[in-house]
């Protein structure tokens, strides 16, 4: 399994591009992929061993919010992002006690781990970055190991891992809708 998240450099999908790609196999070590422009010499995302990571079907993919992040790396790839996990999602079906179900508050309350977000809307385009957001970036898949093997025992607790399962499965269409501009009228609304 391995912990995956993105920076773009907003949340349209259709306008804002992919520029960071933070993975992490779940032993502390983070390893930011950066996509900038003028280094990629026209090539665009062109990363073979990246997209045959992120589609192979052995490697379970854990994201927080990985309806956004399957968006964005189908976009700037074209590939369905399977199989992947959602601490969020697993988050709603269990937590159903209160809206609290960002990352922050999901390590803080399950873990006891505190984690900054001041870097969240910073300029992840820039050629160069800080310090202080490379820091924020890996804080962003180096706890969701530990965060979904919690969130999982809760789903096995409830009896909603299968549910979490089908909606995991579900989440590459998901993210491909969006593309679309299916997000508003959201198509499974009355």
């Amino acid at each position: 399994m391995v912990a995956v998240d993105t920076e773009t450099m907003g949340l349209d999908h259709r306008r804002d591009r992919l520029c960071l790609i933070q993975l992490s196999s779940g032993n502390g070590i983070v390893h930011l992929v950066q996509f900038v422009p003028e280094r990629l010499g026209g090539r665009g995302y062109d990363s073979p061993n990246l997209k045959a990571l992120l589609t192979n079907p052995g490697v379970r993919k854990l994201f927080h919010f990985a309806r956004f992040d399957l968006a964005a790396l189908h976009g700037a790839f074209g590939i369905d992002v399977a199989p992947a996990l959602c601490t969020k999602i697993a988050a709603k079906l269990v937590r159903t006690f209160t809206d609290r179900h960002g990352l922050k508050d999901l390590c803080r309350e399950l873990l006891g781990v505190d984690i900054s977000k001041q870097q969240q809307t910073s300029d992840w385009g820039a050629a160069n970055l800080s310090p202080e957001q490379q820091a924020y970036a890996a804080s962003d898949v180096l706890h969701l190991h530990a965060l979904w093997e919690k969130l999982r025992a809760l789903l096995i607790r409830e009896d909603r891992l299968e549910l979490a399962e089908a909606c995991f499965r579900f989440l590459p269409a998901r993210a491909r809708l969006d593309l679309m501009g299916y997000t508003d009228p959201d198509i499974f609304q009355h």
